[in-house]
């Protein structure tokens, strides 16, 4: 069983586990959910958007603890100000130290900007989780899902008025991104081997259909890879150790967008 497989079976056995503490009634009831979303898709298109979705990351099964020191508030309201386009907040506990807490935190702290909710969502249960805890997108892994439930999951997140980001690493899991999506994330690290290839996404970026907004995850770590994905039609990259695992991830997130900015 490889790790993503883990992460799944662990995953099965929380959904059950906080559908039976908390009903969907009972989401649909907290503040956060009646709230109108932030578009992640508008926000990417935006004239002079620097494209940068930057994450809350505190540590993953690759890299081990990342950065444990860091509050969620103080990170995500440093790379709003450094001027990105969205904010990815982990979600994922067992495997990546997320929590729900850090996504309503990153919310409170940051009430206009886009915030997608990274996590392995397999049940609709979960989309209305993400809504009534901030999140404007949510995140579907291709390769975690059926190409029907993935059409299941990315409907329900239409209905509530959520933007939707499908993730793929290869051509095959292409054919599971349908009508209801409107960013396709290519990841150039392998979620099973995580061995990493930027070409991942060039490759696959001409076999994405024009219509979806594409962004590239995972390996961004400078302006001029940056550059390179514009030229392959990317218009969002999403960044999450490269600013994680430095004693300021805002600051380091504000200094690439300034050269992102000089490099144009």
């Amino acid at each position: 069983m490889n790790i993503l497989d883990k992460i799944i079976e662990t995953k099965k056995t929380e959904v059950a586990s906080q559908k039976n503490l908390i009903s969907i009634e009972q989401l649909e009831k907290y503040p956060l959910f009646s709230r109108p979303c932030n578009s992640l898709k508008t926000s990417l298109l935006k004239d002079g958007s620097s494209g940068v979705i930057a994450e809350f990351k505190q540590r993953s099964p690759s890299k081990g603890e990342i950065n444990i020191k860091v509050k969620v508030e103080d990170v995500t309201k440093g790379y709003t100000n450094a001027g990105v386009a969205g904010i990815s907040v982990l979600t994922e506990y067992e495997y990546f130290g997320g929590t729900l807490e850090n996504l309503v935190k990153a919310r409170e702290t940051n009430p206009e900007i886009p915030i997608l909710r990274k996590d392995f969502m397999i049940d609709t249960y979960q989309i209305f989780e993400a809504k009534a805890h901030g999140a404007d997108v949510v995140l579907l892994i291709a390769a975690c899902l059926e190409k029907e439930q993935a059409e299941v999951l990315a409907k329900q997140a239409k209905i509530l008025g959520m933007d939707v980001l499908m993730e793929v690493h290869n051509a095959e899991e292409l054919e599971k991104v349908n009508d209801f999506v409107d960013i396709v994330g290519v990841n150039n690290r392998d979620l099973k081997s995580f061995t990493m290839d930027i070409e991942t996404s060039v490759r696959l970026s001409k076999l994405i259909p024009g219509k979806f907004v594409k962004i590239s995850e995972s390996g961004l770590d400078t302006a001029k890879t940056i550059h390179y994905l514009r030229e392959n039609g990317f218009k969002g990259f999403l960044i999450g150790e490269t600013f994680m695992k430095t004693e300021n991830p805002g600051e380091a997130c504000c200094k690439l967008i300034e050269e992102l900015k000089n490099e144009l």
